[in-house]
This record gives structure tokens, sequence and C-alpha cells, in this order.
């Protein structure tokens, strides 16, 4: 059964739980309303930045799929959302811990490319040799995040990043035997929980 609850999900809530937690702190110590400021437009900021995440990843298969011109420029987009991201997260956890997640997220979409080509030439080896770099590369987000917020355990962590490789790989899959109905329900999967949970008060 497909899972609901997908990587967007996870990173957004996640990171903003750990920004609250950051930012209520100082709040505190400062008793500062311009720190409840700052947390309030993270929480928008990080909102809008996942949200390009999934639409520029939707974006990016689509036209990787189809051999369209656009696909360089999709991707070139999708990369400077991951350094978004990262400058994001590195205004709370630091510089050094926003380009790590930033190099794991762009590990994370080069990847997916590979798998894309594999398995548009019928590669099975080259897919499975991807798809293993793949889940290799998730578990590193996972522990990355695991070991920046305790309270989110790394064991769910690559549970969730597994079953969101999982359902991207469907959506490409769909998309390749031109089911397109299917195709719409696996981004479904991927979209629906993210915007409906993206702004959860943690």
């Amino acid at each position: 059964m497909r899972s609901r609850t997908v990587t967007a999900v996870v990173l957004a809530c996640g990171w903003l739980f750990a920004a609250n937690v950051v930012a209520g702190q100082t709040a505190h110590k400062n008793d500062s309303a311009k720190s409840s400021e700052q947390a309030a437009m993270l929480k928008q900021d990080m909102r809008k930045l996942w949200t390009d995440h999934v639409v520029w990843t939707r974006d990016y298969i689509i036209a990787a799929v189809a051999d369209a011109p656009d696909a360089p420029s999709a991707l070139n987009r999708l990369m400077k959302n991951q350094e978004d991201i990262g400058s994001a997260v590195a205004k709370f956890y630091g510089d050094p811990a926003g380009k790590q997640l930033t190099t794991l997220l762009k590990d994370h979409i080069a990847t997916a490319g590979d798998v894309i080509k594999a398995a548009k030439a019928g590669d099975k080896a080259g897919q499975q040799q991807a798809d293993a770099k793949w889940h290799q590369n998730a578990t590193q987000i996972a522990d990355f995040l695991s070991k920046a917020n305790p309270n989110w355990p790394r064991a769910t962590l690559v549970d969730l990043m597994n079953k969101h490789l999982s359902t991207t790989t469907d959506e490409v899959v769909a998309r390749l035997n031109k089911k397109w109905d299917d195709d719409v329900r696996a981004f479904d999967a991927v979209y629906g929980p993210h915007s409906a949970h993206v702004g959860c008060d943690l």
C-alpha cells in the first residue's frame, strides 16, 4: 500500500519543529517579539521551498521522460531549490549544516536522474545500481536529520525516505508506460500530503 507520508512532509515539518524550538528558546531568553516574527517567517519560507521542491521535481520528471528541451532548465531550477533549502537551514544550524544538507539533496536529485535514464533505456542492471545508490543517499539524509533533530527517530526517517523513493519511481514508471491515471495518482501521493501538512502546527 502506497504511503501518503513523503519526504516533503518529513523534512518540512521536521525542520519547522526544530526551528520553532530554537526560536522559542531565543524568545524565552530575550522576551523579544522579533524572535516570534522570525519563526513565523521561517515557517512561511519553508512552506514555499518544499512546495517548490515537489513541483520542480514533477516538472523535471515530465521533461526528462519526454526528452523535452526544457529538461536541463527544469533540472537547474530544481538544483537551485536544494541550495535555497540549505541556506534556510543554515540560518538556524550554521553554514556547515546547510551545505551538508544541500549536497545530500543535490545527490538525491542527480541520482533520480540516473534512475530515469536507466529506466528509459530499459537497462535493468543500471536501474538497480542507481536505485541502490538512491537508497544509500536516502539513508544519509535520514542520518543527517535524526542527528540534527532527535525528535525524528532514524528508523522512522529511513522508512519514510524509502517510501518516498518508491512513490517517485511509481511516477516515473507510469509516465514511461503512458499510464496517465497512474501518473496522476502517483503525483497526488507526493504532493497531496505535502500541501496538507507542510504548514502543520508543531
